[in-house]
């Protein structure tokens, strides 16, 4: 399962994130963190990262340095 997640982020990242460009306010990119979590942790818990870290990823939440816990 987890294999085939990161799969589709690196197909994101190849085809539609060069499109959209750079908007991540974090580092690393929101992309990035989701497939160090999935590398990391079971799907469940590693879909959970990912979706609070695009939640806090817009103009009101914070930015900077965000590794993977």
């Amino acid at each position: 399962m987890n294999s085939i997640c990161i799969y589709i982020v690196k197909l994101y990242q190849v085809l539609i994130s060069p499109l959209l460009g750079q908007h991540c306010r974090y580092h690393p990119s929101c992309s990035s963190y989701c497939i160090k979590c999935f590398e990391k942790y079971n799907a469940i818990y590693a879909s959970y990262l990912t979706i609070k870290r695009i939640f806090k990823c817009n103009p009101f939440g914070g930015s900077g340095h965000d590794p993977v816990p």
